[in-house]
């Protein structure tokens, strides 16, 4: 299997020789494509591992990557050979790799996978995979209490915002993707958005808190780039399974927000938080909230969106790649930190920026 997964790499990376040797901005979709093909390239060369299915052994993050696999597949087709393969690989290998369950008792991994085998679903239309994102959402509707809302796994006095907004993001892509249980999976999403979005944890800038204090009612937490982002994508597929544009009102005060406070002053994308960027864990994050973006922007476009994915997939070309094709977990550069959550961060800020381009 590793051989055959060597020769779908190879024949790919034919295809971005020029994005590899370039060192000027990319201006069009088909440049952004061909430097996400590269940064793939190193991403799985370094860190996809057949045997566990994942990238150098992380469980979410492993999810995030796929989503963003999935996302490429979906602007490239010359990335449908490799991306099949490593679906298939994942699917299986993954399973067995977390016991034979996509469930771990933490509500965010599973809606991370469930989101991941929806977009694989949607480049595939293999049903295996939406039947496995209907089975985590039924594992994620066990940690709704009295209050309708998931509570984290660990701590039943706070509730965690991406908890909710995956939740959300899950319910509302399904009654899209499952006819005969739209309903089912719209109300659900539309109950839980309407209290997500009334429960005090947006700022005044229209961005959400990292969480909520149950004894107390209050929000708490930093304000974290993936949290503004999984919320543009739910409202964004809630809007479609309801029919009620209102929902993406909301989705572009938060991504308006989110581009008034968690930018540098050169348009770069920046994260914020107190964890530090050079983790795996908010290595991932910023690149959440470009794919979402992206996905806003393709039903309710604005400049601003364009503008900033695109300048921080300049800088991330230019300022956060080394010579080995490695890039690091902060846009502006230079390169440190590299971990393949920082790849493929990175990497869904190339796809996301591809998929706004002519």
């Amino acid at each position: 299997m590793q051989f055959i997964y060597t020769i779908l790499v190879l024949l790919s990376s034919l295809t971005v020789i020029r994005a590899a040797m370039s060192n000027t901005p990319g201006s069009s979709r088909s440049e952004y494509v061909n430097y996400a093909m590269d940064v793939t390239r190193v991403l799985n060369d370094k860190w996809f591992d057949i045997e566990s299915g994942l990238w150098d052994g992380m469980w979410w993050q492993s999810a995030n990557i796929l989503t963003t696999m999935a996302d490429l597949a979906s602007i490239n087709p010359d990335f449908n050979n490799t991306a099949n393969f490593v679906f298939k690989n994942v699917f299986t290998a993954a399973l067995a790799t977390n016991g034979g369950t996509w469930l771990n008792g933490y509500y965010d991994d599973e809606g991370w996978w469930a989101m991941a085998f929806i977009k694989v679903y949607d480049v595939t239309g293999s049903t295996a995979y939406l039947s496995a994102a209907e089975e985590i959402f039924e594992d994620l509707r066990t940690g709704l209490n009295a209050t309708v809302l998931p509570v984290a796994g660990n701590d039943p006095a706070h509730v965690d915002s991406i908890n909710n907004e995956l939740f959300i993001d899950v319910a509302a892509s399904l009654g899209n993707r499952v006819q005969q249980k739209r309903d089912y999976y719209r109300r659900y999403a539309e109950h839980q958005a309407n209290w997500f979005l009334n429960a005090g944890l947006l700022t005044k800038n229209n961005t959400f808190h990292d969480g909520l204090h149950l004894a107390t009612y209050t929000a708490e937490g930093p304000i974290f780039s993936y949290n503004q982002g999984v919320i543009l994508g739910a409202l964004v597929e809630l809007s479609k399974v309801t029919g009620n544009s209102t929902w993406l009102d909301h989705a572009t005060e938060t991504a308006q927000g989110t581009i008034r406070t968690l930018v540098d002053h050169n348009g770069i994308f920046t994260e914020t938080g107190e964890f530090p960027t050079h983790g795996t864990t908010a290595g991932q994050f910023k690149g959440v909230f470009a794919r979402n973006l992206a996905y806003l922007q393709s039903v309710r476009g604005d400049e601003s969106y364009v503008a900033l994915l695109t300048k921080s997939a300049d800088s991330i070309w230019q300022h956060d790649r080394d010579e080995d094709g490695f890039l690091g977990p902060d846009w502006q550069g230079p390169v440190y930190g590299i971990s393949a959550a920082a790849q493929g961060s990175a990497l869904d800020c190339l796809v996301a920026a591809a998929a706004v381009s002519a």
